[in-house]
């Protein structure tokens, strides 16, 4: 860094010295004939070049190479960063193709698992039906069964009322008033017996 400003001081200090050189042929201008056309201006015009272009080269020579190194790093470091990138970004459009390759399969296989599920709910939801019919018919038997002997016992029930109604009305038709007398004396005399 020191000798940059070494240099810069320098060619600034040549540029000044030129420049005072130079000012008593820019004084004498309009006096004397073009000293850029004699030998001497031809010889200052390339010695001017040279400075401009030696400052210049020097200056390239000197901060270019540093500047130069430094933006080609930073381009080959952008490059290599952009290849990453590139090559990361390639491998996650890999992955979401492999992703979207394995979604048909995915839906066919939730499909196929769903038809299944519904298959063994059907089998499931038709064994209980039957389950429940079988159970609905055994009550539905039962209560008949228990319906049918209700009314036999109550037709036992109707046809011994009737029974004992008719034998009731048919004794008593055929039932006089000796015959009534008669089975009294018959009843008496069998419940003294029974009761000694």
């Amino acid at each position: 860094m020191t000798s940059c400003r070494r240099c810069l001081a320098c060619v600034s200090g040549t540029l000044f010295a030129f420049f005072l050189l130079s000012l008593p042929a820019l004084a004498a201008e309009g006096a004397a004939p073009d000293p850029t056309e004699s030998s001497a201006g031809t010889l200052f015009r390339w010695l001017n070049f040279a400075l401009v272009f030696g400052g210049i080269a020097y200056l390239i020579i000197k901060k270019g190479g540093a500047f130069f190194s430094a933006n080609a790093k930073a381009i080959s470091a952008s490059i290599q960063e952009g290849t990453a990138a590139k090559e990361e970004a390639n491998r996650q459009l890999q992955e979401v193709e492999t992703k979207i390759a394995r979604l048909d399969q995915e839906v066919s296989e939730l499909r196929e698992a769903a038809r299944r599920d519904s298959v063994a709910e059907t089998e499931r939801l038709n064994a209980s039906g039957v389950a429940e019919i079988e159970k609905i018919q055994a009550a539905a038997r039962a209560e008949l069964g228990a319906t049918e002997r209700a009314a036999k016992q109550e037709l036992r029930a109707l046809a011994a009322a009737m029974a004992v109604e008719r034998a009731g009305d048919l004794v008593a038709s055929r039932m006089d008033q000796n015959l009534r007398a008669k089975l009294m004396r018959t009843f008496l005399a069998e419940l003294g017996r029974s009761a000694n």
